[in-house]
């Protein structure tokens, strides 16, 4: 023992007589005296007197493989599982046998949760040792007494496995969300970023061969790097190509580095489960069901422990269930996607005995083996140990026996036997194939909906404008036309001081009088350019067309008055 190996070295240079010390005994201090120690051995081997062939009254838990119950051919009740592996050396050791009486509820209890309970059996000493693996909970410590610590019990969430790696599927898998959401804030401040240095750059050195591009050439001229695509934009100014090719450099990093994530994740990446922490499960606002009466229960319900946080969650939906385990893992969590709470070598026994169930309905077809997974990191770490009533005298014989069965690796042994050596159903099926599912390919399919609706839209307003266009068009044209039919009153007001023109037939006429007048001809008719126009000769020589058809007559009568007004 320990004690023996510290006595026996500081004896080692001095002459002294180490004395034996009973296997069972860890009542051994630097401060006592010979006589104060082998009071205590006295005290101790009563102890063990009293105990010779007694029976000891004992509660159990119904929860396998760690604790149960089953009756033998007598109709008596045996207990059975590790803990009672455990405690059949004590009774073999210490010659004595037990009397199992279980508790109302199946239940371990608490200060809020009494009636029917296991503690409630210990507190009121209605047996003597509690033989199971009990969680050392704060609010427990109030009325029992713990054995020696007998392992650290360890509770996991199990969930059905879902289709898709909880670290991203498809098209943005390669990236995290607010690399995306600074790349998206390059793309909107590049563009503007260029245009406004071009301008300044013009300003400051008065360059005019530098063109000016506009605004929205410069932000076409940054999605179509981004989109490889070449650019018709050439600057001449070498401080405007070290800004066009800087952003192409970055691109062209940006999507090497994309490419090459998204192959590795769509063939090599490890598999992540959505629910690893107590804090996933209240973001997300996930269901979950545990044991009715088991550790995980108390531990939401005492205010001094870790995981009280999930208490608004129970509160909103009955989160604890006296299902067995098998019931539970096939219909609240194949069915309904709960999270199912257990400690680990319960949660082991489970999956090993649905897994051998499975394959004999399938035998090659790994997914359909193992259609669970559980989260890589324990939610709750608990040291688990027997109880006693508070006052009791079995402790003292019974815990130094326990102690050494741990320490030896029997426990730890005991919680592992029955089970493979692999693991279990493992996070990462050892299936390497990875074919593209249609969910890998949801965002490309988002983003044809979403360039389809926003062409329609631009479309329409595309529309709108055309039609408000075309309206004003068609009202100046109008306006226009009306101009060229003036009115009487129009004709006054504009003609103030005026005399209007003559008319065209006046002038006809006026031509025709003058050259008879001064014995000249009346004119020649003559068809030009497909129009019959009359050829005569004013009064200094030169020869004038005069059109004879009506509509070119408007335009000549509206021409000779506008000519009037500018004299």
């Amino acid at each position: 023992m320990a004690f023996e190996l510290i006595l026996s070295s500081l004896c080692m240079n001095i002459s002294c007589d180490v004395p034996e010390v009973p296997e069972t005994t860890f009542y051994w201090d630097f401060n006592d005296t010979a006589s104060s120690y082998e009071k205590k051995q006295e005290n101790l081997q009563k102890i063990r007197d009293s105990l010779n062939g007694q029976v000891l009254k004992v509660t159990t838990l119904q929860d396998p493989p760690l604790s149960w119950s089953e009756e033998d051919e007598n109709g008596v009740l045996v207990g059975k599982g590790i803990a009672f592996n455990l405690f059949n050396v004590l009774t073999e050791k210490f010659n004595f046998t037990y009397e199992l009486i279980l508790p109302k509820n199946n239940i371990i209890g608490s200060t809020d949760d009494f009636a029917g309970s296991l503690l409630e059996q210990v507190q009121t000493k209605q047996v003597d040792v509690a033989v199971a693996f009990l969680p050392i909970l704060a609010d427990a410590r109030e009325h029992i007494r713990f054995s020696t610590g007998l392992d650290e019990g360890e509770y996991y969430m199990i969930m059905t496995r879902p289709a898709e790696s909880a670290s991203g599927s498809g098209l943005l898998a390669p990236f995290q969300l607010y690399v995306w959401l600074l790349i998206l804030i390059s793309l909107l401040a590049v563009g503007p970023c260029i245009y406004y240095l071009i301008i300044l750059r013009n300003r400051l050195t008065k360059d005019e061969k530098q063109k000016i591009y506009p605004l929205p050439h410069c932000i076409w001229f940054v999605y179509g790097a981004l989109m490889k695509q070449g650019s018709v934009l050439s600057p001449s100014a070498d401080s405007t190509r070290i800004l066009f090719a800087t952003w192409w450099i970055f691109i062209t990093i940006l999507t090497s580095f994309y490419t090459a994530n998204l192959t590795a994740f769509l063939t090599l990446s490890r598999f992540t489960l959505p629910f690893n922490t107590v804090e996933d499960i209240v973001q997300k606002d996930q269901r979950f069901v545990s044991k009715r009466g088991g550790g995980i229960e108390y531990s939401i319900k005492n205010q001094n422990e870790e995981l009280n946080i999930l208490q608004k969650l129970v509160n909103r939906d009955y989160a604890y269930n006296t299902m067995n385990d098998t019931e539970i893992l096939r219909d609240r969590v194949e069915k309904k996607h709960y999270l199912y709470i257990r400690d680990r070598p319960a949660m082991d026994h489970l999956r090993y005995e649905d897994y051998k169930y499975r394959k004999t309905k399938s035998k090659s077809e790994e997914k359909k083996h193992c259609p669970f997974a559980v989260a890589k990191e324990p939610l709750l770490r608990r040291g688990r140990a027997f109880a006693y009533p508070l006052g009791t005298k079995w402790h003292s014989i019974f815990d130094p026996e326990l102690l050494s069965l741990v320490e030896g690796g029997i426990v730890k042994y005991m919680t592992m036997d029955n089970l493979p050596k692999a693991e279990i159903c493992p996070q990462q099926l050892t299936s390497t194939e990875r074919q593209l599912r249609n969910n890998d390919l949801m965002t490309t399919y988002y983003v044809m909906l979403a360039g389809f609706l926003t062409s329609f839209v631009v479309f329409v307003t595309e529309f709108f404008f055309k039609c408000c266009n075309e309206r004003i068009f068609n009202r100046d044209q109008t306006i226009k036309i009306q101009n060229l039919q003036p009115t009487v009153s129009t004709w006054a007001t504009k003609t103030s001081g005026y005399s209007p023109p003559p008319s065209y037939s006046s002038l006809l006429d006026r031509i025709h009088n003058t050259k008879a007048s001064e014995g000249l001809s009346d004119g020649l008719r003559q068809i030009i350019n497909g129009r019959e126009y009359k050829i005569v000769t004013d009064i200094t020589g030169n020869k004038q067309l005069i059109p004879l058809r009506v509509p070119s007559a408007a335009l000549f009568t509206y021409f000779t008055y506008n000519s009037h007004l500018q004299q």
